[in-house]
């Protein structure tokens, strides 16, 4: 039987690619957002989103 190569599951960074930078700046942005909103703001899943928007920021300022 021969090899298969599948390409299924794979995936590539999102650092990668000529729009990284603008697409990492919508994921900050949309992610502080979510932090804010009312709805989770002071909850455990607002803090969540907030660590998450911060990890973002770290990579941008990384590519930059």
């Amino acid at each position: 039987m021969k090899n298969q190569h599948c390409k299924v599951g794979s995936s590539t960074p999102i650092t990668s690619g000529s729009q990284a930078s603008t697409r990492m700046i919508s994921y900050y942005q949309r992610f502080m957002n979510m932090a804010s909103d009312s709805r989770y703001a002071g909850t455990q899943l607002g803090d969540f989103f907030e660590r998450k928007a911060h990890a973002f920021k770290k990579r941008l300022d990384q590519l930059a």
